[in-house]
């Protein structure tokens, strides 16, 4: 048994099943790569046989990185194994990861096979994935609600056939922490060759236990977590990457193993999730939450003042939260920028450098002050943006008590278009000149949420919009020192994403 936890990711993979999270390859790739930053052990790139989009990625993903292991989820079936081992093949450390339903209920219901032809299932299917990749994971899907007896056997049948870890997931969040550690152990003592596999947890958040499952798990001796950033995932959601990190690090009194994260890349990942996929991570949201080192209570503040341990049991440094300061502003130079951006985490090559100079030098002279969330905001969109199809170029509103009007350019495949528009004030007007440029009358506009990104009045605005369109759903984040321009961005973003699902084909833009 060794002391070291495996940190399996996932994001790319569960994370991206949440609705409205799709990602682009260019965002996959700057995901993986701070992943891997990060110091996560195995990153699950995707389901290769799912679509042409997810097999290059995977593939992608694997060609990218150096360290970390990557993985390709599968089905119990031969075009699926052999599909993601062909996405994953030129991975430094490949693994497929298989897997097949176990519960009664999902035998029956779902797969319509008894049993031994599940047990049968799954000796072929992990044979086939261990005869072309060294490194094979299988997983026991809905395992929290399988027969015990039942389970030995199928984990005994997997390790026999070639997995070298093996998964026990709470697919549903139906497990509780006694249960979930008390299945570990049973499994653990019963079957014979279970010292031959590492074991795996795999944690849904339905009933607000995905974390406290996992750690209770380990502490029954599984070594491997999976897990993903910000704990996105379908329904609601999976077990944090952060959480799980933090915990083993700030209670190793009470859980005396270790992972590999770099805990200081911690906020720059949530950030990076968080603005690629357009979920705002709740305030109170342990970690990285706007308000996890935030004390309010005048009693709280004395302590801190004292002695920040009073209140705090980990420093926002551990996990690379620096605090706001002005350092930076309209007479600073590239040199500075650029020193700047490294202390934030950034390495951008020359031309990303200066997009992100120039719109440095456009915010320092619309804002008073510049804090390094402002510089992250702005950096983080100009990163994510610059693969979009449909960018915004130039926004003029006019607004009243009149009916507001809108003047918008896009550049769509590389070509400008402008529309004029008005509507029920200026977000209705500027939106309706989206529309009038690529036309999306089947889309419905669900959400639209602004926030601050720092205090004060002049603060950069982050929007966030949600699109519907026939059951697919896109978010979308935008920032800027003007409320409108980061609409458009958040709006735009998410119109990107929604041409992503409908497939790569031209766009229909209206003549400008």
């Amino acid at each position: 048994m060794t002391d070291t936890v495996l940190i399996f990711d996932t994001t790319l993979r569960d994370g991206e099943q949440s609705p409205g999270c799709s990602m682009n390859l260019e965002e996959k790739l700057l995901v993986a790569s701070q992943l891997e930053a990060l110091g996560v052990d195995i990153i699950e790139a995707g389901f290769a046989i799912a679509s042409p989009g997810d097999f290059e990625a995977v593939s992608e993903v694997a060609k990218q990185c150096e360290r970390a292991t990557v993985a390709s989820l599968a089905r119990a079936a031969a075009p699926d194994i052999e599909r993601a081992w062909e996405a994953v093949r030129h991975a430094k450390r490949p693994r497929i990861h298989t897997f097949i339903a176990t519960s009664p209920l999902h035998m029956r219901v779902k797969l319509n096979k008894s049993p031994e032809e599940v047990l049968a299932a799954i000796t072929a299917s992990v044979s086939l994935a261990a005869r072309l990749c060294p490194d094979v994971e299988w997983s026991a899907e809905d395992a929290t609600r399988t027969d015990p007896d039942f389970l030995c056997r199928a984990v005994e049948a997997a390790i026999t056939a070639g997995a070298r870890t093996i998964n026990l997931p709470d697919t549903v969040g139906y497990a509780t922490p006694q249960t979930y550690g008390a299945m570990f152990k049973d499994i653990l003592a019963r079957v014979p060759n279970a010292d031959k596999a590492i074991f795996s947890t795999h944690c849904h958040n339905d009933l607000g236990l995905a974390v406290a499952n996992t750690l209770s798990a380990v502490m029954a001796g599984a070594r491997q977590v999976e897990s993903t950033i910000n704990g996105i995932g379908e329904r609601a959601g999976n077990a944090a990457v952060e959480e799980i990190a933090m915990a083993l690090k700030v209670r190793h009194d009470v859980m005396p193993v270790r992972t590999n994260i770099v805990s200081q890349e911690i906020t720059r990942a949530s950030r990076l999730i968080s603005g690629i996929t357009g979920f705002q991570v709740q305030p109170n949201k342990a970690i990285v939450g706007a308000n996890a080192f935030a004390h309010e209570s005048g009693i709280h503040q004395d302590g801190m003042i004292k002695d920040a341990s009073t209140y705090e049991i980990m420093t926002p440094e551990s996990v690379g939260l620096s605090t706001s300061n002005l350092v930076m502003g309209k007479h600073s130079g590239r040199a500075a920028f650029k020193q700047k951006l490294e202390q934030l985490g950034y390495v951008l090559g020359d031309n990303a450098f200066q997009d992100a100079f120039g719109r440095f030098k456009s915010l320092a002279d619309a804002k008073k002050t510049v804090f390094d969330e402002d510089i992250v905001a702005l950096v983080d969109d100009e990163v994510l943006r610059g693969h979009d199809r449909i960018q915004v170029k130039e926004v003029e509103i006019h607004c009243g008590t009149g009916p507001a009007r809108a003047i918008l350019t896009l550049e769509v495949d590389g070509s400008e278009k402008t529309a004029a528009t008005r509507g029920n004030g200026p977000v209705d007007a500027l939106f309706n000149a989206i529309r009038e440029i690529i036309p999306h009358d089947q889309s419905i506009l669900e959400r639209y949420e602004v926030h601050a990104v720092t205090g004060g009045t002049d603060a950069q605005a982050e929007v966030s919009v949600l699109l519907s369109e026939n059951g697919r759903t896109t978010r979308g984040r935008g920032t800027h020192h003007d409320t409108l321009v980061a609409s458009a961005r958040a709006y735009v973003n998410a119109l990107n994403k929604l041409m992503v699902k409908r497939g790569r084909a031209p766009l229909e833009a209206a003549a400008s």
